[in-house]
């Protein structure tokens, strides 16, 4: 983080300086709440939790070189006392993100401000934010949050990665209602935020599609005025195949980036190509320039994600060469998504991390084309928070499932029985001739899977995160394929 002194910082986050702290000791490590990751100079945020209570470690923290302990009551370490519990805490730390966020991207800093990215819809966020940073990272030093860091925990202490060095700083931001969003653009206000798509993720907690797109909206609505050019100003990076997205362009103020396969977008790609591996290809028309990308991040939907990466990075000066080949190097970044791993022969796709309907047609899709003319084999858990139309969506699942041509269907947990049932309708109207298991965990998949896994076979692993399916994968490689 930028150097503060530990009454500015007390200053800043409305704490009490307490302990043996001293006033003027220099804060510039590391703002951490895990008090292991604790360093010299760090600062260390006291969260209570399930099973540990972080102000118990407060002591350890310092002796491993931390300033003091951000806490909720008094400990017996120097240390910033905030009010109001774990809530005072987490509050106390959105402030001095704040503050260092506008403190970094102030324009009064020219050349050396930091340009901060935002980007949020129903799926794809994780990758499309781990696209953007490798791409722009070329362009200069990036941060970027580890995985999924894009709640009010995480995203305040991704800010404060930041120092000013940082060129770049690309968040995900994610909302389990509304306003949740328009909290975390408060805390690290974006100059370009990118909306992906508005889908059937989390529709049990909002109800419709129209309330999620209100919800992931907050973040166009956060973005400050356009301007004419590149470089200044608000820029909307909107996902033109979507139609709930594009419509979010009447509700900003800063100017419209558009991008996809439609003819009108901005930053569109044509002639795409899905190889034997299940990467993509296409070429990107960025500006009126144009060049072809060979992606090595399997799926047809990284598409999508590879062309926002493109808008952001065409909106920060570079050349259409150099992201067509900042994008061909890309790799998966963050664990669980797309990984795939060869093993005795067979073809192992763990994207384990999450899923909801489109998420899974995607991932369905991916399957299809890299298997071709071999066997595949899809192993599924539930997707959750889906709402009254969760069985229906699952049912849905399982007939796409079958008519992709999976060989057998391992569906993981009661939660996931649609998923059978909608396999095994098709099946009873003749269009599907494979098998479907019913398994209670992940334990129990792996021994399906291991079971019926043949050298030659692609397999794809899927389902929420609660159902922890990336077990299977690892059982799977401690052993041997048949």
């Amino acid at each position: 983080m930028i150097a503060l002194t530990l009454d500015r910082i007390a200053e800043i986050t409305q704490t009490a300086i307490g302990g043996s702290a001293r006033p003027d000791a220099v804060v510039d490590g590391p703002v951490v709440i895990d008090s292991r990751q604790a360093a010299p100079r760090a600062l260390f945020a006291a969260l209570g939790g399930e099973h540990v209570d972080g102000h118990d470690f407060a002591a350890s923290a310092v002796e491993a070189g931390a300033v003091a302990a951000l806490v909720s009551r008094p400990v017996d370490a120097p240390h910033l006392l905030a009010q109001g519990g774990d809530d005072g805490v987490v509050e106390a730390l959105a402030r001095l993100a704040r503050y260092t966020a506008l403190e970094l991207s102030d324009p009064r800093r020219g050349a050396e401000r930091t340009e901060i990215v935002a980007v949020t819809g129903s799926s794809g966020k994780t990758t499309t934010k781990d696209l953007i940073a490798q791409v722009v990272g070329r362009a200069g030093p990036t941060i970027a949050p580890a995985g999924s860091f894009n709640n009010e925990i995480g995203h305040p202490l991704t800010v404060l990665r930041a120092d000013t060095g940082t060129r770049h700083l690309v968040l995900e931001v994610a909302a389990r209602g509304i306003g949740h969003i328009a909290h975390l653009c408060r805390v690290a206000p974006p100059r370009i935020g990118v909306v992906l798509n508005v889908g059937s993720a989390h529709m049990g907690e909002f109800g419709d599609r129209d309330t999620i797109a209100k919800a992931k909206g907050e973040l166009v609505e956060s973005l400050p005025p356009g301007s004419d050019g590149r470089g200044s100003g608000g820029v909307a990076v909107l996902n033109a195949d979507d139609p709930r997205v594009n419509a979010m362009a009447s509700r900003t103020r800063a100017r419209v980036v558009t991008y996809g396969l439609a003819e009108e977008a901005h930053v569109r790609a044509t002639d795409v190509v899905l190889g034997d591996s299940g990467a993509p290809s296409f070429t990107l028309h960025l500006g009126g320039r144009q060049a072809r990308v060979d992606l090595s991040l399997v799926g047809a939907h990284q598409v999508s994600n590879a062309l926002a990466a493109a808008a952001v990075a065409d909106e920060l000066g570079m050349d259409v060469a150099d992201v067509a080949e900042a994008l061909a190097a890309a790799t998966p970044a963050s664990r669980w998504r797309m990984e795939v791993t060869e093993h005795e022969g067979a073809t192992l796709v763990n994207d384990a991390y999450n899923a909801n309907p489109e998420s899974m047609r995607a991932a369905l899709a991916t399957l299809g084309a890299l298997a071709r003319d071999r066997r595949s084999i899809a192993v599924l858990a539930h997707m959750a928070e889906l709402g009254e139309d969760g069985h229906v969506e699952h049912e849905r699942i399982g007939e796409l499932a079958a008519r992709t041509g999976v060989a057998h269907l391992i569906v993981v947990g009661e939660a996931a029985e649609g998923i059978a049932s909608g396999a095994e309708s098709a099946a009873r109207q003749g269009l599907w001739q494979g098998e479907s298991v019913r398994v209670a965990d992940a334990p129990e998949a792996a021994a399906a899977l291991r079971e019926r896994l043949r050298t030659g076979d692609v397999v794809i692993v899927k389902g929420s995160r609660v159902a922890a399916l990336e077990k299977v994968i690892d059982i799977i490689t401690e052993g041997d394929v048949q």
